[in-house]
């Protein structure tokens, strides 16, 4: 069962090879002040993160910028905290197609919206996170460094010591945001 699994997902990154081949994307480096929407790709399977991900919102909405969070739970049935919030979308395992790309309508929604930053928060590497981040329109992406940069879809790599802490690893994408010195920053000021 797991040879066919690993089949799949075999096909499935051949399928996301292809479609990137076909994507011309120039990074946008921005300010974290000038930022105005954040999409957040997020392993829901780590529930605990749940309630650093809340405030994080909450803190973002405080400062006039709209988050939107995609998630992606195997299981069939959502937890109970997971449902019924507006700025949270969950796909299930069952909303995957064969080669476990995303396949639901709220997924490409997601990946085709325009946000000025991506937070990835995938530190499993699940392929179905990993392809929405790939694929995303997001003007600059940050994601964590990992063994081949060179094939990372991200702009912006953070290295940290495993386990990863998703506050701590929230406070360095702000962090590092704050030391970027754009064109449009210095207007701005």
């Amino acid at each position: 069962m797991e040879l066919l699994r690993n089949l799949r997902i075999r096909i499935g990154k051949s399928k996301l090879a292809g479609k990137l081949a076909r994507i011309r994307r120039k990074p946008l480096y921005i300010n974290f002040f000038n930022i105005r929407t954040i999409g957040i790709i997020w392993d829901a399977t780590k529930s605990d993160d749940f309630s650093f991900l809340t405030r994080f919102h909450q803190k973002m909405a405080e400062q006039n910028k709209d988050v939107r969070i995609l998630g992606y739970y195997p299981g069939k049935a959502l937890p109970d905290p997971y449902t019924a919030i507006r700025y949270f979308t969950c796909i299930k395992k069952t909303e995957l197609n064969f080669f476990y790309c995303p396949s639901h309508p709220d997924a490409e929604s997601f990946i085709n919206t325009k946000f000025d930053l991506l937070i990835d928060i995938n530190f499993t590497n699940l392929f179905p996170l990993f392809y929405a981040s790939s694929l995303s329109q997001a003007g600059m992406k940050v994601g964590l460094s990992g063994e081949n940069p060179e094939t990372s879809p991200f702009d912006l790599m953070i290295s940290m010591k495993s386990p990863v802490n998703t506050e701590k690893y929230l406070d360095q994408v702000l962090y590092y945001l704050g030391m970027i010195n754009s064109e449009s920053a210095r207007k701005a000021v």
